[in-house]
């Protein structure tokens, strides 16, 4: 099959075309396994940090792209929950142990042997997948293809993100970044929480006047003072100067939860401005957010049918990878990027 396939680690601000396009083997599903024909899949700013090393795959070459919706195309023994034909989605977990502490607790996406697809395992940019049907999930009637895609990686991680906020209906909640996983969490907040009040710090003008259109109450930058502190703040930006913005716009008590799996280097030196007495000091809390449950991904696609979410999409042929990935490293982003892979934009 082609697939899109990195070699090793490239710098996006000089480099186009990390990606090369190359023939690579179907795998045949086994046991409990389905092969999924690949309608569409997500660009994800996950797949930068594995592009410029940040969270490099244990080999190379590996297939990017982790929000992967298709079609069943073949079911291997003992597969009990799909049917061949059937609409289904892979997110970022490919598969854990199942046996360690964390997978019996309910926190697989803490398991020492947690596989990603897409870094660990071949990925989306690519016309088949294979994959456990514990991890392929039916995708809701309402949504399109290139709807559903954002949906199994920057919603789920979103909603996870939500959820490790503790923030209650009626809370103040800030969101400081307003990308993919964002715009959805916004989104996700009408509907599990209609009475908070959502603050979004963005760095440009277009991305607040969007925040505002979607249901924001207040929008600015990051060093701007909104109405009053947060009882929690959702961070999705590459960077760390709004990590400490966002400290400062916190209540006591507040917690801060960093949605992003890992953070650039570039301006690392800001955390040397860290101070205890304004940033930290009553008991203010820093949460990261590492990874999504297969639970994760159900229960928010349940949410997202209960209020109709859809993501705002910017649609790029399978051909137009390369170009996705620089537009998403070097361009504001206004909503979620899918790579189509139908022949002719049609299937």
């Amino acid at each position: 099959m082609k697939a899109w396939l990195l070699d090793g680690v490239y710098d996006l601000r000089n480099s186009r075309n990390p990606l090369r396009l190359g023939e690579i083997r179907v795998r045949r599903p086994e046991k409990n396994e389905v092969l999924v024909r690949v309608n569409c899949c997500g660009v994800c700013h996950t797949e930068l940090d594995e592009i410029e090393g940040r969270t490099p795959p244990p080999a190379y070459p590996i297939v990017p792209g982790h929000q992967v919706v298709g079609r069943v195309e073949e079911a291997g023994a003992d597969v009990k929950h799909l049917k061949t034909g059937q609409r289904v989605g892979v997110a970022w977990i490919y598969s854990a142990c199942g046996t360690c502490s964390f997978c019996q607790s309910g926190n697989e996406n803490l398991c020492p042997d947690f596989r990603a697809t897409g870094r660990d395992v071949h990925g989306g940019y690519a016309e088949y997948i294979t994959v456990s049907e514990k991890y392929a999930y039916p995708i809701p009637d309402y949504l399109s293809d290139e709807e559903a895609a954002p949906l199994l990686c920057a919603g789920t991680i979103g909603y996870r993100s939500l959820r490790l906020s503790k923030i209650k209906d009626g809370c103040v909640l800030g969101l400081a970044g307003f990308g993919a996983s964002n715009h959805l969490v916004l989104k996700l907040v009408k509907v599990m929480f209609p009475n908070a009040a959502i603050w979004v710090f963005a760095r440009n003008k277009a991305e607040q006047e969007f925040a505002l259109e979607l249901g924001a109450m207040w929008a600015g930058n990051y060093d701007q003072v909104p109405p009053e502190k947060a009882d929690a703040i959702i961070e999705t930006t590459p960077a760390w100067k709004p990590v400490l913005t966002s400290l400062l716009h916190l209540k006591p008590n507040g917690r801060l939860v960093i949605n992003a799996i890992r953070k650039e280097s570039g301006d690392q030196q800001e955390l040397t401005e860290l101070d205890y007495a304004r940033h930290l000091w009553m008991e203010k809390e820093i949460k990261s957010v590492a990874n999504v449950t297969a639970a994760d991904v159900r229960e928010f696609l349940k949410w997202a049918t209960r209020g109709h979410i859809k993501p705002h999409i910017q649609k790029y042929a399978i051909e137009e990878a390369n170009q996705a990935l620089w537009e998403l490293k070097n361009k504001p982003v206004q909503g979620a990027k899918v790579l189509v892979c139908y022949p002719n934009g049609k299937r």
